[in-house]
């Protein structure tokens, strides 16, 4: 987990190009063109793919899924930077500062 740190309320992240993605019984399914992986992002993180659209804030983030669901802010922050560890580390999502 040493590699979180980088994380804050004050980092800015993207979708990166390339990827396919489709609505499927109400989760995100995509395909990355860059390692030919498909991925099931599911429902939420479907809504956080929807939200890194363009560059945002992950406060940003943060606020709009505490709004919409029932998390306190420090789990979402904890659920939600481990998930964009995970798609930065599949080149899915970039860190724009």
């Amino acid at each position: 987990m040493g590699s979180m740190k980088k994380w804050s309320s004050t980092t800015i992240v993207t979708q990166s190009p390339g990827n396919i993605v489709s609505d499927m019984a109400g989760d995100k399914v995509m395909m990355s063109i860059e390692n030919s992986k498909y991925y099931n992002l599911g429902e939420i993180g479907g809504y956080i793919w929807d939200l890194i659209k363009l560059p945002v804030l992950m406060e940003e983030v943060i606020a709009r899924l505490t709004a919409e669901y029932e998390i306190s802010k420090q789990e979402c922050e904890l659920q939600v930077f481990a998930f964009m560890e995970s798609l930065v580390n599949e080149g899915l999502v970039q860190i724009k500062g």
